[in-house]
């Protein structure tokens, strides 16, 4: 049992109520679990109320990256919960690789081919994801792929909004509650322009040479050649003043971009979808 250690809403207590009375009513779980906050609470409360008939299952492709991976790994040895790897080929497909609008559909497709396989073969009864309240005024096209393979999504369900997640989080001890959100590496490429392994691996090697002198939280956008730096608007003097910037675009040069630049309006989740 997670203990309560902070006062939460009356609202945010009631549904950390209901959303363990769901969890409690099942005989089993599956979770699509990518290490974020979201689903590691899911994965979390279904841990608590099941024990070993939670599982907790990671797709492994070229678009996670290795330092999320091994977070996730952390996380699920701290929670207790089972913790399953599978590698996914959503890079094999054009409807992925090709990138198009709704690129993220090939992505959930493939993802939850192979936790309903698995979720089957372990005969647990359903899997869940972390798709909150706040995920469903976005254009999340692996939302619908999600739904088609009959993935249930509890927080959206009990109308978790983000904020709610965290305040829950937190007031569980979470040591994750304000870990920043890291969308799969596939989504710093503009629709239209093709995804590969190689490239993937120039955004994962970029954004873990700035975060490695300071920044919390970065996104490089693979434009064409050309590598876009975002990061929050309020550390842009952190990055101005630590970062040498003749080493870094050497190094970005060397890791396969031609040219390197700074996107002044800072980091906005989801701007490519612009």
């Amino acid at each position: 049992m997670f203990y309560q250690l902070e006062i939460l809403s009356d609202k945010q207590s009631e549904k950390l109520h209901e959303i363990r009375k769901f969890f409690k009513n099942l005989n089993s779980v599956c979770i699509a679990y990518s290490g974020g906050v979201d689903s590691t609470l899911v994965a979390s409360l279904a841990f608590e109320q099941l024990g070993d008939k939670a599982v907790a299952i990671t797709g492994v492709s070229p678009a996670l990256a290795k330092t999320l991976l091994n977070e996730a790994k952390s996380q699920a040895k701290w929670i207790g919960i089972q913790h399953l790897e599978i590698e996914t080929s959503e890079l094999d497909q054009l409807s992925y690789s090709e990138n198009p609008k709704n690129r993220c559909f090939a992505c959930k497709t493939e993802l939850h081919k192979h936790t309903q396989y698995l979720s089957k073969k372990l005969k647990y009864k359903i899997v869940c994801d972390g798709v909150n309240l706040d995920d469903l005024g976005d254009y999340r096209p692996g939302i619908q792929a999600a739904k088609e393979a009959g993935v249930v999504s509890p927080l959206a369900k009990f109308k978790f909004s983000k904020k709610d997640i965290r305040d829950i989080s937190r007031a569980l001890g979470f040591p994750w509650w304000d870990k920043p959100a890291q969308p799969c590496l596939a989504s710093r490429f503009p629709y239209g322009q093709a995804i590969t392994n190689e490239r993937l691996k120039m955004v994962e090697k970029a954004e873990e040479y700035i975060k490695k002198g300071g920044v919390s939280e970065v996104r490089v956008r693979c434009q064409g050649s050309t590598a876009r730096i975002e990061i929050p608007k309020d550390e842009l003097k952190i990055f101005f003043k630590k970062y040498d910037f003749h080493k870094l675009v050497t190094y970005f040069t060397k890791i396969g971009f031609n040219s390197t630049c700074l996107d002044l309006e800072g980091l906005i989740s989801g701007k490519l979808n612009r």
